[in-house]
Formats: structure tokens, C-alpha cells, sequence
């Protein structure tokens, strides 16, 4: 029987576990130790289509995250006419030069939040065509206004093909006029880098201002120096409150695409959690990815790090400190995480300025103090964030609210929890495919029910 908050149709012939209703999980009988290279980063794969895709000429990308929201942006690609080809962790995208082959699609982008705030720019950057833009069931509850707002100062074609502010959207090719544009950044980065990697195919150049403070700048600096990789002229601030990119479009590359941060914290909380030693090798002190910060947040609990730039190293404490109060506001994707450790510390955690993460995937904030609550731990929800009290928690089958990252996050618990149970594993496809594969390689049991 599927879980009540499963998106079936929104999972991709990249996912796993597809009919397995739950995962049963037992820890090693020692602290995890290991040495592992984690899958492509999410953040890089997805610029990195849609930059391939706008480009003129071919584009080859190496080291691309084989996942539900990667298979959907390529997928995009080929219902627009262009030639995407796939081998290994390779692809190769035939660019349309700022055109797109097929004039008139129904394209699908599935539950991602990048290629639904990046497809639809892209597209209505065209001089022509037409196009519906589906998501799934919880894509289309999340914010898009922000972005049409943004997308018809600029001269873009979009309707809304039902609820206002929601997808479907309608996008109509016309090409984009260009001049100032202003865009909240308190909501989502995603909207300002959608509009950011449309800008080069304008008639004229685009200054992007961000009103009210950016979450996750980040995310921005990193949309910018793949726009730059690409060829195009873009200039900001240092402070990103004002970004200014030339016309002139996109080159197809070559690229061998960097490691998901995001995906390495659970190997470097598992560490941290059990005493042990866990090295991840594909991803350091050179990336702009904000979520490699989540070290330090470990170094508080009492974790030593290693930092190179290629390769980061964590090693765990006996007992996890806790006992603080931490933003994680420039790494909003942690929060899971950091919840799911704070159980197994020495005091109360409290996380903050994390208000957004209520419209992620999940309403995730509400969703892990719901699911701590059925383990018997206590979880205090506040408006932009939440405070984890310690406790033992007591083995349940969970429900990850159909959010890769919150089952990511509470299969961390088993630990504590011999036997606990995560529903619907199928869900982390969207992001990391192969995530309990990786805890059978780390030692521990994970029964399929």
C-alpha cells in the first residue's frame, strides 16, 4: 500500500525501491568508518542542463547526478528537440542556441524546485514557441509568482493555466526585453538564478535587484560562476543586491560537474554520531556549496574536521554536544539533519532562520516534530525553526512526507533506534538514488518490507 503523502508521478525511471512500501534499518555494531566519493551535486547537474541546453553548440558534462530531478530536466531537453544523450554519469546535450527545435510541448518538471524556477525562463527567453509547464502534486502547491512577477517585468509571456500564483504554467516565446528587474529574496534563491541564466538571451542587459535579503546566496554565486563557465558576462555585488549580465548567450562546454555537499552531510553526521571516522573524497574546501558548512555546525557538537580541498574529513566525539542555538539559514537543507542528531546529543538544539524550508518538499520544520514525536522525543516547533530535546527514541515506522531529506535525515536515527522503519524510501530518488545502498556499504541492515 503506497504512503498517503507519495508522489508516484513525480518519480522517474532513475528511481529506486519503486513498490517497496518501507525500509527497515539496524546499525553496524561499530562506529561508521570509511572513505567514500558521494554522487553529483543537485544544485550543479541542474544549472548545468539548462546552461547545456541554451548553449550554442554541444555540451559534454561529467560526474552528473543520475536522479528524479536531473532525469526530468534532461527530459525536458529532448521533449523540446534537442539531441541528449546519456552514458554512465556523462551526458551529452546538443544546445539550441536560445531556440528550441519544437515549438509547441507539454513538459514536465516533476517535484524539482530548480528546474521549475529555471525551465520556465528559459523557455520564455525563445523568440517563439509555446509551452504548459506541469510539476507534481507538491511542486504545485510551492510559490512560482515571484518568478512570473519577475519573468513579465522583463516582457516574458506567462499565464497561469490554472490556480493563480501556482503551476501549470502557460510560457509563450517572445524573447525577453531586458532592463531592471526586482525580485524577493527571502522565499528562494531559485527565483533570482532562473531569471540569471534566461538573462544572457535578452534584447538588452538585465540588472537583477534582490529586495529584502537573499536566503542561501550561495546557491547565487554558484549560478553565476556556471553562467561565467559558460561565457556569459555577468557582473554583482558583493553583497549580490544588485547583478547585471550582458546579452551575448551561451557556449557549449565541457564540464566534469563537483560532488553533492548536501549528500556528504549525512556520511559526515553518521560519523559524528557514532564516534567514528568517515571521509568523503570528491568534495572540500574549494566548493561553493553552502551545505559543507554543516562541518562546523559538527564541530560545535564536538566532531574534529579535516579540510582540503578536495577531500573532508570527520571524525566524531564520544557523545554528542549539544546544549546551542544555530542558524542555519545559509544551509537550510541541514535542518533535517541537524534535528535528527540533536536527539542523540547531550542537551537541546535549537535551529533558526529556516522559516523558508516550510515550503520546500515538505513543510519540513512541522514535518520532523511530527516524526520525532512518534519516536517519543520531544520537538518544539517555532515560526522559523525548532528546538530537539535528547531522549531515546523508541523504534516506529516513519513518514518522510514524501521528502528525500527528511528520510535521508531520520534513517540517521536508527542508531539510536535498532529497527526503526522509514516509509516510502523510494522518495530519496529524488536527490540520491542509491542513499541505502551507501548505508549497506557503511555496515548497516536494511530490510525492504
Amino acid at each position: 500500500m503506497s504512503e498517503p503523502h507519495a508522489d508516484l508521478q513525480a518519480r522517474s525511471p532513475w528511481s529506486r525501491l519503486g513498490g517497496v512500501e518501507a525500509v527497515r534499518l539496524f546499525p553496524p555494531g561499530e562506529p561508521v568508518a570509511a572513505a567514500l566519493a558521494v554522487p553529483g551535486s543537485k544544485s550543479v547537474t541542474n544549472r548545468a542542463i539548462i546552461l547545456a541546453g541554451l548553449a550554442a553548440g554541444a555540451s559534454e558534462l561529467a560526474g552528473i547526478l543520475k536522479s528524479d530531478d536531473a532525469w526530468w530536466a534532461l527530459q525536458a531537453l529532448r521533449d523540446l528537440g534537442l539531441e541528449v544523450e546519456v552514458e554512465g554519469e556523462t551526458a551529452r546535450i546538443g544546445g539550441g542556441g536560445g531556440r528550441w527545435p519544437v515549438g509547441e510541448a507539454e513538459l514536465y518538471v516533476g517535484a524539482a524546485g530548480t528546474l521549475g524556477r529555471f525551465l520556465p525562463p528559459a523557455l520564455a527567453a525563445a523568440e517563439e514557441g509555446r509551452y504548459l509547464v506541469r510539476a507534481s502534486r507538491r511542486m504545485s502547491q510551492r510559490p512560482i509568482a515571484p518568478l512570473v512577477d519577475a519573468l513579465r517585468s522583463l516582457g516574458a509571456r506567462v499565464e497561469y493555466a490554472g490556480e493563480e500564483g501556482r503551476f501549470p504554467l502557460l510560457v509563450s516565446g517572445g524573447g525577453l526585453e531586458g532592463g531592471p528587474v526586482t525580485i524577493p529574496g527571502s522565499v528562494s534563491s531559485q527565483f533570482t538564478s532562473g531569471v540569471l541564466l534566461a538573462a544572457p538571451y535578452a534584447r538588452r542587459p538585465v540588472t537583477v535587484r534582490v529586495a529584502g535579503g537573499m536566503v542561501q546566496p550561495a546557491y547565487v554565486q554558484i549560478t553565476i560562476a556556471m553562467m561565467r563557465a559558460f561565457g556569459a558576462a555577468v557582473e554583482a555585488d558583493d553583497d549580490l543586491a544588485e547583478i547585471r549580465v550582458t546579452p551575448g548567450g551561451y557556449r557549449g562546454q565541457r564540464l566534469t560537474l563537483e560532488a553533492d555537499a548536501s549528500s556528504a552531510a549525512y556520511f559526515f553526521a553518521l560519523a559524528a554520531a557514532s564516534g567514528g571516522e568517515v571521509a568523503v573524497t570528491n568534495i572540500g574546501s574549494a566548493t561553493l556549496q553552502p551545505d559543507l558548512g554543516f562541518v562546523h555546525v559538527l564541530e560545535r557538537m564536538g566532531a574534529k574536521v579535516e579540510l582540503a580541498p578536495n577531500r573532508t574529513v570527520v571524525r566524531g566525539p564520544e557523545r554528542l554536544r549539544g546544549g546551542f542555538s544555530v542558524s542555519l539559514r545559509a544551509m537550510s537543507d541541514q535542518t533535517p539533519t541537524l534535528a535528527a542528531l540533536a536527539v542523540m546529543a547531550d542537551g537541546p538544539v535549537t535551529i533558526t532562520d529556516v522559516a523558508h524550508v516550510r515550503h520546500h518538499e515538505s513543510d519540513r520544520i512541522a514535518a520532523m516534530a511530527a516524526e520525532l514525536g512518534r519516536l517519543g522525543i520531544r520537538a518544539d516547533e517555532h515560526p522559523d525553526g525548532l528546538t530537539v530535546w535528547p531522549g531515546r527514541p523508541r523504534p516506529a515506522r516513519l513518514d518522510p512526507h514524501d521528502d528525500h531529506r527528511i528520510a535521508m535525515s531520520l534513517a540517521l536515527l536508527a542508531l539510536a533506534a535498532p529497527g526503526l522503519e522509514i516509509a516510502n524510501p523510494g522518495t530519496t530518488s529524488k536527490t540520491f538514488p542509491d542513499y541505502w545502498d551507501f548505508l549497506k556499504r557503511l555496515g548497516f541492515g536494511v530490510e525492504t518490507l
